[in-house]
């Protein structure tokens, strides 16, 4: 089976996938986009059609393709009034803020045979909790090649100890747009807009740690918790599912569980825990899940459930 990282590049210490290609802290925006194998531009080339008389014609939509190392490697179906944006363009989002010295390359790659590109950029912002445990805050940006997916920039919150991710909409605050479609041209200056409303979405979800790492939990009401973030989909089935059943287990054994003891941010993370590192075997699809995919919006839902948990308990 093909991987579903295709290539990638990385600053700072070895990911927990262990995939990619180490860089330079330093590194420049044009830099991480050669290293991380992204230099290359898509375009939109005609299809054609045969006809049961005989001739040939030029259908509606159009094949996205790739040109790279020589070669054509067809991405998509779409419209003729797609607009294909560049990984170049898309990484500009970057520029000014890496030249400004608040954020700087950390990660970028391609996925899905260049389906979809992402950029992960490191902010100089964090929060502490406990004295010893730190959150960093990330913006990832997306940018894919395929009809029917937007180019995005969301807030992706990463806690040191154990690399876990929170991948957070910022399209949820004010009215930050924080995606775009390819029904028009790229626009460069609202996604740099957008891209500011990340620092608000931040503070939020670091509102929310300090609250629910200050509120304990029950037994029976954190296995609660885990029922609902992972379901078990049996109608004569009673007992847990096997990831609900793993949270429990590393409740006290995951990385960083000594940082709020029996709270719910120790039962939160239990959650990312397991979505990051356990639940699913193979490397490249638990990426691809956790930033993209279902392990991403359960995340999200945990995080709600884990404030709504706390509250009551207050």
């Amino acid at each position: 089976m093909a991987h579903l990282v295709e290539s990638m590049a990385y600053a700072g210490e070895v990911p927990w996938h262990g995939l990619g290609t180490k860089v330079d802290s330093n590194i420049s925006v044009d830099g991480m986009l050669e290293k991380a194998g992204l230099n290359w531009n898509v375009k939109k080339v005609p299809l054609f059609m045969d006809c049961p008389d005989g001739t040939r014609r030029m259908h509606s939509k159009m094949a996205l393709v790739r040109e790279k190392d020589g070669y054509l490697d067809e991405l998509s179906t779409v419209s003729q009034n797609w607009n294909p944006v560049q990984n170049q363009e898309a990484f500009e989002l970057f520029e000014p803020f890496v030249r400004a010295g608040s954020l700087e390359m950390h990660t970028a790659g391609s996925l899905k045979g260049g389906r979809i590109v992402w950029g992960l950029a490191k902010m100089k912002d964090s929060f502490v909790l406990h004295n010893d445990d730190v959150t960093d805050n990330f913006l990832l940006l997306v940018n894919p090649h395929t009809f029917g997916a937007r180019v995005h920039v969301r807030s992706t919150p990463i806690r040191v100890v154990c690399n876990n991710t929170l991948s957070l909409s910022i399209n949820q605050v004010a009215k930050a747009e924080a995606y775009q479609t390819h029904k028009k041209p790229f626009d460069l200056e609202e996604m740099v807009e957008a891209m500011n409303m990340c620092t608000e979405e931040f503070k939020s979800y670091r509102d929310a740690a300090n609250f629910i790492s200050s509120i304990q939990y029950t037994d029976k009401k954190v296995k609660e918790y885990f029922d609902k973030v992972f379901p078990t989909f049996s109608k004569t089935e009673t007992k847990s599912s096997k990831l609900a059943q793993k949270c429990f287990e590393v409740l006290e054994t995951q990385p960083g569980s000594e940082y709020g003891k029996n709270t719910w941010w120790q039962a939160f993370n239990a959650v990312t825990f397991i979505s990051d590192h356990k639940a699913n075997v193979d490397v490249d699809r638990r990426i691809t899940s956790t930033w993209f995919g279902q392990n991403s919006k359960r995340k999200q839902k945990a995080l709600d459930l884990a404030v709504k948990y706390a509250e009551v308990a207050l």
